[in-house]
């Protein structure tokens, strides 16, 4: 059973910064929150500018429940500046890469694999989906349960693995994530035809996903070279000088 919550953060990117600002979260951030706040890598995603804002980074990262987030945010939070001080060089550097973003707090459906779970299981794609989906407000766990028995056994006919599933904390429970690995491009594009293809099991699926939603959005992501899914474990901190490229 996952017992742990995540943080889930859109970043926009300063111009061409992406490939500096991903790498920063990666080598830099990612093994200093291992080690000061058993804080584990989830992911670091390069949203597909075709199918969403643009430039843009997802960046999802696994708490030790809301007792370790609150411990990482009584950290965080509790100089004058509203920063750890000890990463004040770490800050400055990540906001000449980044302009702003938009967080929220994330709770796992009780089936959901952890990072090391999806690690070991070697659980990889070339590229991401990324879905959020608005519910009627209070039904967020009974949609991602209805993820799990219909839309997880259709998304697999095309190859496509269910990475997390997630409601919105600190919300009114009406709004879901799902995150897909795709294990190449002509396995997306074949579920996208199928979706508008009548009588095909995609097709009933988003009849279905209609009749218990009420909004729902897609968009493609890549991994960067050291997130955890591509490495298969965490970011070290002799990854920081590993060779990488824009994404």
């Amino acid at each position: 059973m996952n017992t742990k919550v995540y943080t889930h953060e859109f970043i926009d990117i300063k111009g061409a910064n992406r490939a500096n600002y991903v790498h920063h979260m990666t080598a830099n951030w990612s093994p200093i929150a291992q080690e000061e706040r058993n804080q584990l890598c989830y992911g670091v995603w390069g949203v597909v500018g075709t199918t969403g804002r643009w430039p843009q980074v997802v960046n999802l990262w696994e708490e030790d429940g809301f007792d370790g987030l609150a411990a990482g945010l009584r950290h965080e939070t509790s100089s004058a500046s509203f920063q750890d001080p000890k990463l004040e060089k770490w800050w400055q550097e990540a906001a000449e890469y980044r302009s702003g973003g938009l967080d929220r707090v994330l709770i796992p459906a009780p089936w959901s694999r952890t990072i090391s779970e999806l690690c070991v299981a070697g659980v990889r794609g070339e590229v991401y989906a990324h879905e959020m989906v608005r519910v009627p407000r209070g039904t967020a766990a009974i949609f991602l349960s209805i993820i799990a028995e219909e839309a997880v056994p259709v998304y697999a006919g095309h190859g496509w693995q269910l990475v997390g599933a997630f409601r919105t904390a600190l919300a009114d429970d009406s709004e879901c994530v799902l995150v897909w690995a795709i294990p190449n491009w002509v396995a997306w594009a074949d579920l996208e035809k199928a979706l508008d293809m009548p009588g095909s099991a995609a097709n009933r699926w988003r009849r279905r996903l209609w009749e218990v939603s009420e909004s729902s959005s897609r968009l493609l992501m890549r991994d960067a070279p050291l997130s955890p899914l591509r490495l298969g474990r965490q970011p070290a901190r002799a990854d920081r000088h590993e060779g990488w490229s824009d994404l």
